[in-house]
C-alpha cells in the first residue's frame, strides 16, 4: 500500500509540474548574449505564491538570489545564464507546501547579423520617417477590434478613437517610402496598450497613439501582434530600411500590472495627491535650481492616466533595461528613440544607454527633450559643458533648431529674427559633443503639421524641406508632409495625426499614387524626393562639415563640404531677387568656377541670382 502511495504522489507531482501558472518577464531570453545576468520576475495570482522555493534545472543556467515583496504574488530570480547555455526550455520548480510546479522559461537562439543586419545605428546618413500606425494604413482588417480589450472599438469619423491603421499597413507601403528616399522608419509604440478611453482636455480618448503602456512584451494585438512586428522589421531590412522603436521609461498605463498590482508600492512614484510635472527641465541643470521643483520636475505625473515610474527603484530599473535590450534582439531594432527623456531619473538612463551599446555598439539613441534653449537640449546629450551630471546619450530630437527653422520662415529679418535666428542657433552647436547625432525635423505627432504652420506658403515649405535635409542631423519626415497634410492641433493633437488618404478601405483618393495626388501634392512629392534622393550620394550632405555666413537682408548662404564634394545651400527669405557671386564666400567656393541646381538642374556660373523667396541647392564644381 505504502508503494502504491508513494507512486499517486510522483503522479500527482508530474501533473503539477505542467502548469503554467505565472506570467514571466522577460518572456524569454536568448543564448549567448553579453549580459549573462537575468532579473526574472515571476508573477501569479496566488498570493502566497512568494512563500514558494525555487530550484532551476538547466545546463549553464543557475539561481544565484531569489527575491520576495510585500505583495505575496511574485518572485523575482537573479539568474546567470552562462555563455555555455543553449537554447533550450529552462525549468523552474516551485514548491510550496509540499507541492511542486514546474514552470518553463525559454532560451532562443540569437538573432543573425548583429551590427550588419538589425542594431546596426540610425546615422546622419539616414532620412526617417516618422508614421504613427493606426493612421496610415488598414493593412489587416480582421485585427481592428478585440472582444476582450478594454477599448474594444474602432470608428474613424472620430479623431479621438482607434482607426484600425497596422503594421501589415506599413509593410504594405515599403516601396512608397523606399522611391521617396526614406532609409529608417520609427513609428510611435506598438507596444500594447490595453487601457480604457481616458479624459483629456479634447475629450474621451483612446490609446490609438501607443504611448500607454499596458504589457511590454506584448505588441498590440491591433497593431497584429510580435509577429506581425517580426514581420515588419524583416521586410524593412530586407530592403535596405532600418527600424526605429519609440520607448516610453517615464510612465506606463494605468492598467498596467506595475501600477495596478505592483510587487511593492515604490515601483510607481507616489504622492500624498495627484502631483504632474512642471515640465521646466531647467530645473534639472540650473545652477539656482531648487530640490523641490526637481523632484516635481522627475516624480510628477505626466496625467491621472499615466503613473509615473520609479527606475530609482533597482527592479523597475532592471525591468526596463532587460526590456530593451530584450526588444532589439527580439524584433531587430536598429536605433532608439527615447520618449519624455528628460523626465526620466538621470543616472538610469546613463545605465540603459550603456546596457543597450555594450550589447549593441552600433546602435543609436536619441532622447526626446522638448527643451526651451539649446543649452537645455545640449544637456541631455554628449555635451561640452561644465557641470556635475554628464549624460551619455548620442543625440536629442533638436527642437532649438526647429524653433530657429520656424522663425527663419516666418519671422521678418531682424538682427536676432528670421535667418538669423536660425544662424544664431546653429552657432551655438559648441555645446554639443557631436551635433550631427542630433535628430532634426519640421513636426511630428506632437506639434502643429509643417504646411499649416508656414501658413501653405509653397515657397516657404520647399525651404523648410531644403533646410531639413540639407542641415547637420539626422533629419526625420513626418508622415504626410511630402504630400501637402496640414492642421493645427486644434482642438487636440489628433488633428495633426489625421489618416494617411488612401490607407484604409473606401478612401475616396489614394495619395500613395501619382494618379491620386493633385498637380500641387506631386510637385511637393517630386520636390522631397529629389533631395532625398540626391543626399543618399552626396557626403558632403551626410557626413561633412558645415560652414554659415551672416544672413544679408534676408538672405542665408551656408556650405556642407567634404574632401569631395561642396554643396552651397542658399535661401531668400526676402521678397526681392538677390545676386550672388562665388567670390564672396571665397572660403568655400576657392577653385570652384560652376554649378548646378540639383534641384532646377540650371546650371550657374561665378556670379548668379536667386528669387525672392527662393531656394537653391549648387553642387559646386570646377
Amino acid at each position: 500500500m505504502k508503494k502504491i502511495w508513494s507512486a499517486v504522489a510522483a503522479l500527482l507531482f508530474v501533473i503539477s509540474s505542467t502548469a503554467q501558472e505565472v506570467s514571466m518577464y522577460p518572456t524569454h531570453w536568448f543564448a549567448g548574449m553579453n549580459r549573462d545576468r537575468v532579473q526574472l520576475i515571476l508573477k501569479s495570482e496566488d498570493s502566497q505564491f512568494s512563500k514558494s522555493t525555487v530550484r532551476v534545472q538547466y545546463p549553464g543556467v543557475s539561481l544565484l538570489r531569489t527575491h520576495r515583496f510585500s505583495n505575496g504574488k511574485y518572485l523575482v530570480l537573479d539568474l546567470a545564464v552562462n555563455k555555455s547555455a543553449q537554447p533550450g526550455n529552462v525549468s523552474i520548480i516551485t514548491t510550496a507546501n509540499n507541492q511542486s510546479k514546474t514552470y518553463t522559461w525559454t532560451i532562443k537562439q540569437r538573432r543573425e547579423g548583429r551590427g550588419t543586419k538589425f542594431a546596426q545605428g540610425v546615422t546622419a546618413k539616414d532620412l526617417i520617417y516618422l508614421i504613427m500606425p493606426d493612421r496610415f494604413s488598414n493593412g489587416d482588417p480582421s485585427n481592428d477590434q478585440f472582444a476582450n480589450m478594454h477599448d474594444n472599438g474602432s470608428d474613424r469619423n472620430d479623431v479621438l478613437r482607434r482607426h484600425g491603421g497596422d503594421l501589415k499597413g506599413i509593410q504594405n507601403h515599403i516601396d512608397y517610402m523606399k522611391e521617396l528616399g526614406v532609409t529608417a522608419l520609427w513609428m510611435t509604440p506598438v507596444i500594447e496598450n490595453n487601457m480604457p478611453l481616458n479624459k483629456e482636455a479634447a475629450g474621451m480618448m483612446s490609446g490609438y497613439h501607443g504611448y500607454w503602456f499596458t504589457d511590454h512584451y506584448k505588441v498590440d494585438p491591433r497593431m497584429g501582434g510580435n509577429n506581425s512586428y517580426k514581420e515588419l522589421s524583416d521586410a524593412l531590412h530586407a530592403n535596405g530600411m532600418k527600424l526605429i522603436q519609440d520607448a516610453v521609461y517615464n510612465h506606463i498605463g494605468s492598467h498596467h500590472w506595475m501600477a495596478q498590482d505592483p510587487p511593492s508600492p515604490d515601483w510607481v512614484n507616489r504622492w500624498d495627491k495627484y502631483t504632474g510635472s512642471n515640465h521646466r527641465d531647467e530645473a534639472l541643470f540650473g545652477r539656482y535650481a531648487s530640490e523641490k521643483d526637481k523632484k516635481q520636475m522627475l516624480d510628477g505625473w505626466f496625467v491621472p492616466h499615466l503613473p509615473d515610474v520609479n527606475q530609482r527603484n533597482p527592479f523597475v530599473a532592471n525591468f526596463l533595461i532587460q526590456h530593451a535590450i530584450w526588444s532589439t534582439e527580439e524584433f531587430g531594432v536598429d536605433g532608439w528613440r527615447v520618449d519624455t527623456y528628460k523626465y526620466c531619473d538621470e543616472p538610469f538612463l546613463n545605465r540603459i544607454n550603456d546596457a543597450l551599446l555594450r550589447e549593441y555598439p552600433k546602435l543609436t539613441i536619441f532622447g526626446k527633450a522638448w527643451t526651451n534653449t539649446v543649452t537645455g537640449s545640449a544637456y541631455f546629450t554628449r555635451n561640452n559643458l561644465d557641470i556635475p551630471f554628464k549624460h551619455n546619450a548620442e543625440g536629442v530630437t533638436d527642437f532649438p533648431l526647429n524653433s530657429a527653422i520656424m522663425a527663419a520662415l516666418n519671422q521678418p529679418f531682424g538682427w536676432t529674427e528670421g535667418v538669423n535666428k536660425l544662424y544664431m542657433t546653429l552657432a551655438q552647436d559648441i555645446l554639443y559633443k557631436e551635433p550631427k547625432n542630433n535628430c532634426i525635423f519640421l513636426d511630428n505627432h506632437d506639434m502643429d503639421r509643417f504646411l499649416s504652420v508656414v501658413n501653405e506658403d509653397m515657397n516657404r515649405y520647399k525651404q523648410g524641406i531644403a533646410l531639413l535635409l540639407t542641415l547637420r542631423g539626422i533629419p526625420q519626415l513626418y508622415y504626410g508632409t511630402e504630400i501637402l497634410m496640414k492642421n493645427f492641433k486644434n482642438p487636440s493633437d489628433a488633428m495633426v495625426r489625421l489618416d494617411f488618404p488612401g490607407g484604409f478601405e473606401g478612401d475616396a483618393k489614394n495619395k500613395f499614387t501619382v494618379q491620386g495626388r493633385t498637380t500641387a501634392e506631386q510637385q511637393a512629392f517630386d520636390y522631397v524626393k529629389a533631395i532625398a534622393q540626391y543626399r543618399k550620394k552626396s557626403t558632403a550632405l551626410t557626413t561633412g562639415k558645415t560652414m554659415q555666413f551672416l544672413p544679408v537682408d534676408g538672405l542665408y548662404v551656408y556650405f556642407r563640404y567634404d574632401d569631395q564634394h561642396t554643396v552651397m545651400c542658399v535661401i531668400n527669405t526676402s521678397s526681392s531677387v538677390k545676386k550672388l557671386s562665388l567670390a564672396d564666400y571665397s572660403e568655400r567656393t576657392r577653385g570652384f568656377t560652376k554649378g548646378k541646381d540639383i534641384i532646377s538642374g540650371t546650371s550657374i556660373g561665378e556670379n548668379f541670382e536667386v528669387a525672392a523667396n527662393g531656394t537653391m541647392i549648387i553642387e559646386l564644381s570646377k
